[in-house]
């Protein structure tokens, strides 16, 4: 597991086994992925797939450039897709006034052309024609009329929603790519469809997971997380750094919601009493800026596991906003 970046701003991990390597979520513009996947000896040209947790811009911001460039496909649930592919297509809106505008001038169009049906049609005979020239009219070669057709052609922007491949996968339901087996679960977060996951390295038999961006841990996230070697837990906010830091009252209620995100305390009551204890290294995840301090944090969750801290097991690190982790290898 190699976390290129956590937090508000932008999120991004790769996980690797075997020829297999999958990004998780690319939540940095394409320029800013490639140069910290460059950073940590992560080759772009090793990517199998891209796989998202949810849709929202810290997660996806870099997605359609990244899977454009690299040719490869996309898994999402159908519902984050679908948000997905809403949040990027362009929408027009109209004002009142326009839409009066616009009305009045189609009804004045279909005034002129029912005008024109009704009005009686003149017959012109040979000596109506007496004085005028007859002029004839070439028709215009299959280039000509060609070139014409694209002048007039309305310019048709490129679908900023296209992906190479999109593959559909459900929470609940394991699926594979290359050698790594993987468990989506149901994270409960303000998005249309959001998951966590646990990779199964099938070679190697270790398992690892990623669960951020929820705002309480529920059983059916408890059980995910039992028995994996490496788990990336969200650690958000502060509770009192939180009440009284500079967001609005609405985006304090959003956060500290049973949809929003993870609070140090929450994170440290999970590892105290439903944290199994097996963990090589737990990486404390998606920091607010505002809202936190890595050592809060980082005493909370080694606080909340206690004793069972030791050399070979149970390390606590902490994954940033700006610079990449260093690759966590088993």
């Amino acid at each position: 597991m190699t976390v290129l970046a956590s937090g508000s701003k932008g999120n991004a991990t790769v996980i690797a086994a075997g020829s297999t390597t999958i990004l998780v979520d690319a939540g940095m513009s394409c320029k800013e992925l490639l140069r910290r996947m460059a950073q940590v000896g992560e080759d772009p040209g090793t990517l199998n797939a891209i796989l998202i947790t949810h849709e929202h811009l810290d997660h996806v911001a870099g997605l359609s450039v990244l899977a454009r460039r690299l040719k490869i496909p996309v898994f999402f649930t159908e519902q984050t897709h679908r948000a997905w592919v809403r949040m990027m297509t362009p929408r027009t809106t109209m004002s009142y006034t326009k839409w009066l505008e616009l009305m009045q001038r189609e009804k004045e169009v279909r005034a002129e052309q029912t005008a024109a049906a009704c009005a009686p049609q003149e017959e012109i005979g040979d000596s109506g024609d007496q004085g005028m020239e007859a002029v004839s009219v070439e028709p215009l070669s299959d280039s000509a009329a060609s070139l014409e057709a694209d002048a007039t052609a309305p310019k048709v922007k490129a679908d900023p929603a296209f992906l190479p491949a999109v593959e559909y996968f459900r929470a609940g339901h394991g699926f594979s790519i290359g050698e790594i087996d993987i468990n989506p679960f149901t994270i409960p977060h303000d998005a249309a469809d959001p998951c966590g996951f646990v990779f199964h390295a099938r070679p190697e038999s270790i398992r690892m997971a990623i669960a951020t961006d929820l705002g309480y841990v529920p059983p059916n996230v408890k059980m995910a997380l039992k028995h994996v070697d490496v788990l990336l837990l969200e650690s958000n906010h502060d509770l009192e750094m939180l009440k009284d830091g500079p967001y609005p009252w609405s985006v304090k209620q959003r956060v500290l919601s049973r949809v929003g995100h993870l609070s140090n305390a929450a994170a440290a009551e999970f590892l105290l009493h439903d944290y199994d204890g097996g963990a090589h290294t737990i990486v404390l995840g998606h920091l607010s800026e505002s809202n936190n301090l890595p050592e809060l944090a980082r005493l909370a969750a080694e606080q909340a596991i206690g004793d069972r801290m030791s050399l070979l097991g149970n390390r606590v690190v902490l994954a940033t906003q700006d610079v990449p982790m260093d690759p966590i290898c088993l």
